[in-house]
C-alpha cells in the first residue's frame, strides 16, 4: 500500500517517537511511505535505511495514496484536511493528544491496526465539511471539518450577527459571536458554548451563539442542505472569522455564506470502536467517583 504520514510538528517528543515507530513498521511490512519535506528530512536523519517519497504540504497529495496516517490529536486531523483536500483519501488518526474525538488508535495498538487495515478489517466514515464563500478572499483554503466562527475582535463590546437561511432572515444574534458547526465539530467549541452533540450522520448543522445577550436565544439545529449567510454589525471596524483552527481579521463590509461542501472527509475506523464508545470514554458518561469507595 501507499501510505502518507503527516504530523503538524515534531517538536513534541511524543510526536517524534510515534513517527519513527510508524515508519519503521510500515517499512518492515513493505509499504510505500509518503510524507512532507520537513518530515522526510527527520526520518532520513533517524532511519538512514528509509527513503520516503514526498508530497507538498501546501499543494496537498499530488499522487494517489491509499491512506494518510495523522500523528497527533484532533488538531492534526484538521490540518490533514488541507492535505487530502477533495481526494477523499481516508485518514487514520494516531493519538498522541488528549481528549480528541477523532483520534483512532494509540501507539501501542499501531502494528495491530496496520495489520487489520491490510486485511480490510476497517470501516470508512464520511464526515461532512463546510465551504465558505465570501465577497473578499479571506482564507486560502475555504473548507472546514469542525466549524465556522464569527466573533468579536476587541473585548469591549458585543457584536450583532444577522443570520439568514437560504436568503430568509433567521435571527440577529447580539453576542460575542456565532458558531456554525458540523456534526464532527459539535463536540468541540459548540459543545463548550452549550450546543448539542450531533451524530456524524445527522445531515444537520448547528448554530450556537457565544455568550448571547438575550438569554432566550438558544442553539438551533438546521438542515445541512441550507445556505447560511451572515452580516455583521458592531462598534469595532474589524472582526474575527475562523475556519477550524485558522483565523483572519475581516471588516463588516465582507459578506459571507457557508454551505455543505460537495466532497467529504473520510475517517478510517477499526471495527471495534464507534462514536458512542467515544462519547462514553471522552466525556466520562456513566462514571461516578462515589463508586470507587
Amino acid at each position: 500500500m501507499k501510505i502518507g504520514v503527516f504530523s503538524k510538528s515534531i517538536n513534541d517528543p511524543k510526536h517524534r517517537d510515534a513517527l519513527l515507530v510508524l515508519v519503521r513498521i510500515l517499512q518492515k511490512r513493505g509499504h510505500e511511505i509518503w510524507t512532507t519535506p520537513s518530515l522526510e528530512d527527520f526520518i532520513r536523519m533517524n532511519h538512514d535505511d528509509i527513503s520516503p517519497l514526498v508530497f507538498d504540504e501546501v499543494e496537498g497529495i499530488g499522487k494517489p495514496i491509499d491512506f494518510l496516517f495523522s500523528i497527533g490529536g484532533d488538531g492534526t486531523v484538521l490540518e490533514s484536511l488541507k492535505i487530502v483536500k477533495s481526494s477523499e483519501v481516508p485518514i487514520l488518526s494516531i493519538n498522541t493528544g488528549r481528549l480528541g474525538f477523532l483520534t483512532g488508535v494509540g501507539l501501542s495498538e499501531l502494528e495491530d491496526a496496520i495489520e487489520r487495515i491490510e486485511l480490510g478489517q476497517y470501516i470508512l466514515e464520511s464526515r461532512s465539511l463546510l465551504h465558505l464563500e465570501s465577497s473578499e478572499k479571506v482564507f486560502n483554503f475555504n473548507f472546514a471539518l469542525n466549524d465556522f466562527v464569527v466573533h468579536k475582535k476587541e473585548t469591549s463590546s458585543m457584536i450583532v450577527v444577522h443570520a439568514y437561511l437560504n436568503g430568509e432572515f433567521l435571527n440577529s444574534y447580539w453576542s460575542d459571536g456565532l458558531i456554525l458547526s458540523t456534526p464532527t465539530g459539535s463536540t468541540g467549541y459548540s459543545l463548550s458554548c452549550g450546543g448539542p452533540i450531533l451524530f456524524p450522520k445527522s445531515d444537520s448543522f448547528v448554530l450556537t451563539p457565544i455568550a448571547p445577550h438575550n438569554l432566550n436565544v438558544r442553539p438551533v439545529v438546521i438542515p445541512d442542505d441550507a445556505v447560511i449567510s451572515f452580516e455583521i454589525e458592531g462598534r469595532a471596524n474589524s472582526y474575527l472569522t475562523s475556519l477550524d483552527s485558522r483565523s483572519q481579521s475581516i471588516t463588516k463590509d465582507v459578506t459571507m455564506a457557508v454551505r455543505r461542501a460537495d466532497f467529504v472527509l473520510k475517517l478510517l475506523r477499526l471495527n471495534d470502536t464507534n462514536f458512542m464508545d467515544n462519547l462514553r470514554s471522552k466525556l466520562n458518561w456513566g462514571y461516578d467517583r462515589r463508586s470507587e469507595n
